[in-house]
Parts: C-alpha cells; structure tokens; sequence
C-alpha cells in the first residue's frame, strides 16, 4: 500500500504537530561521526533523493560533535568518571503516547530534581562545554513543537534520555525513524534480554557516562523517561538497586491511535527515507505486547516503597492529587514545595489542545484482540477516540 493510501486509511487527527522545515535539527543532529556512519553503512545509504541534503548536514554535524565530544572528555572527562550519583534515579516507565512526557514534567517541577533535558539529550557529547555559548545561538533552528503534536520544545524542556543513547553510539530501535523502509534496527536493545554480555556492558557504560554527566553539572536526585525503559526494569535494577519506577497508563485506543500517528510524523520528519509504512499497524501492536510482556515480569521484583502506578486520565483530572499520592508511595520528599509549581505549570498547559482522533472500527476490535490483557487488567473499556 503507497503512502497516499496509508494515509487515507490512518487514524485521522485535527493537529499534525511541527511542520517540516529544512533548517530544522534532527533528533541526529548530535550524533557522532563514527555512530552515524555505522548506521549508514548497515543501511547501505538507502537514502531517499528528497533526504541527500538532511544526510550531509548530519554528516558535518557528526564531524563537529566527534571534535567537541574529544574536547570535553579532555576538559571534563576525569571528573565525569569520578562522579557519584546523588541517588538512584527516578523512572517514569509507560508506553508511547501514555502521558509519560506530561509525569516527566510535573516531577522536574521539583527543584531536588535533574533530568535529561532538550539540550543535553540532543548534544551528550559536548553538552557541559558548550551549553551556556552554543545553546543561544542555534535557539532558531530547533522546532516550536514536536513533530508529532502540539507540545512545545525548548532546549531546557526536560527529554527523553534514549536520544542521547543514540548520540553517544550506543544501539537503539529508534534508528528504525531514521531508515523506516528497512527491518527493525536492533530489536533486542528494546529490552535487552537477548544482547549479548559484552554489548550489555557497552550499553550500561554509555548510560552510567551519560547520567554522571548530568550529575555533574545538576547535582541532583535525576528524573528519566523514556518508554524503552518500561522493559528494562531488570537491567535497570541490575545497575540502579534503589531506583524507584512511577508506571502511567492510557486508554489503548488513544494510545494506538496516537501511536500510529507519532511514528507516521517522526519516520517524515526524522527519517531519510520517504516512508511507505509497511507493516507499521502490526509494528505497534507487537511492540505493545511484547513490552508489557517482560514489564509484567520484571515488576514483580522491585521492592516495595519503590514502585507506584497511576491513570492518565486521573493525572489530567486531579494533578495534584495525583502527584501527592506519587511522592507519598515512593517516599520523594515533601510535596508542598513542589504544590505551587506544579499549579504553575498546569495552569500554563490550561489551553493545550490535544490531537483529536476517530478510531475505525477495525482497528478498535484489533485493539481489543491483541490487547485485551492490559484493557483487563488496568480496567479500561467501553469505546474508542479521544485526544492524542
């Protein structure tokens, strides 16, 4: 099926996220040269006519991110190392599209709390080098909104850490965005059960580097999310023993529908390819199934005290009851302090329009096949649609 007809038969949504500007960084626009051209090279530089240039600007931004990467580990390399967590970090764990980037941001309200923000997730490289001269300088070419709604970027907004992984080299299937017509790139590093010890190593390394980085320059308690998380509590623990995992879930219908739609946007915006979307439907509904597979697995191991779980729908209803509840299951400390800015950051959002989507009904009783654990177990039913 071409992408016309994909297109017609998709989920349809009122909002379609930043528009694709050609100046605009990409979530590769940090990566270093040896890491982007190992992922060219796997791809055979299958690269669309329409995406050459998009292709050499990274390329020459990999060139200055490999030079200024050696210049921080030269200026701040010893003391990356010797740096000591304050604590172990917070996870916020749940699948795309379930309300993990609004949980991220409301904790980062916290001032005991880091995180991973924009800046330092698009630059793990040279980020402690560069930030205070470079980050005002490019302001203009980073996007008002995310690709795939209506939520603002900025370079301080707090970030998944995954792209920072995949700036820094480490294996990820997010490149599957960056060459969407070709097989899934590195399935096994979505919950590292099957990674080989050794590459394991290489991933924990690359992760504990880049958290020390942040460490170094926040001093802080850390706050990460991404959703690959979410079936990676195992190696997690394995490397943080005290970590706490806060887990928020959504309508499956919104999250399929919004899902569908995200990665639809990211594979144009992101990709350097023109997307055909083959076998995208059954690429969601799989990689649902199989992260809640291993996620029901490996929660039965985390202590208690450092595990709570919460609905979507009853964040956006009651935040601050919500969030209370939050810091009183995982023990973070006072939430009075905290109260009043995330009354503030609530009440900037009050006007935020989420995607709206009409869910067909052959996909509403795919759904409901394919996932009607999750809708059991989290007690979620009735019909389909809502925002994205």
């Amino acid at each position: 099926m071409d992408e016309a007809a994909q297109a017609a038969d998709a989920p349809q949504s009122k909002l379609t996220g930043a528009p694709d500007r050609p100046w605009h960084l990409r979530a590769w626009s940090g990566v270093r040269f040896g890491g982007w051209m190992r992922e060219l090279a796997r791809n055979h530089f299958a690269i669309s006519p329409i995406r050459i240039a998009m292709a050499v600007s990274i390329t020459t931004m990999s060139l200055f991110n490999s030079s200024l990467g050696l210049l921080q580990r030269g200026v701040f390399g010893r003391r990356i190392e010797r740096t000591e967590l304050v604590d172990d970090p917070v996870f916020v764990l749940g699948h795309w599209r379930s309300g993990t980037t609004l949980l991220h941001e409301l904790l980062a309200c916290d001032p005991q709390h880091g995180f991973a923000d924009t800046y330092s997730c698009f630059a793990p490289n040279h980020f402690l080098l560069t930030e205070r001269f470079l980050k005002p300088l490019i302001g203009f070419f980073l996007p008002r909104h995310r690709p795939m709604d209506n939520m603002g970027v900025g370079w301080s907004n707090p970030q998944e850490d995954e792209w920072a992984l995949c700036c820094l080299g480490a294996r990820s299937p997010y490149f599957l965005i960056l060459f969407p017509n070709r097989p899934l790139a590195d399935p096994t590093y979505a919950d590292l059960r099957d990674v080989p010890p050794a590459d394991l190593d290489r991933w924990k390394q690359t992760l504990s580097w880049f958290l020390k980085a942040l460490t170094l320059r926040d001093g802080k308690r850390l706050v990460l999310k991404s959703p690959y998380h979410t079936c990676r509590v195992r190696t997690l623990q394995s490397m943080f023993p005290r970590a706490r995992f806060v887990h928020i879930v959504r309508n499956p219908y919104e999250v399929f529908a919004s899902t569908m739609h995200t990665w639809r946007r990211m594979y144009r915006y992101q990709g350097l390819q023109v997307p055909r979307f083959a076998g995208l439907e059954e690429h969601v509904l799989t990689t649902f199934t199989r992260m809640y597979e291993v996620f029901d697995e490996d929660v039965k191991s985390i202590g208690p005290g450092r595990f709570c779980e919460l609905r979507y729908e009853d964040l956006i209803a009651d935040p601050l009851t919500v969030m209370e509840s939050v810091y009183r299951q995982l023990d973070l400390g006072d939430f009075a302090p905290v109260r009043p800015r995330i009354e503030q950051r609530m009440a900037g959002t009050a006007g935020y329009q989420t995607n709206q989507y009409v869910l067909p009904e052959r996909e509403q009783r795919l759904v409901a096949q394919r996932w009607g654990d999750f809708f059991e177990k989290y007690g979620y039913h009735g019909s389909a649609g809502g925002g994205g």
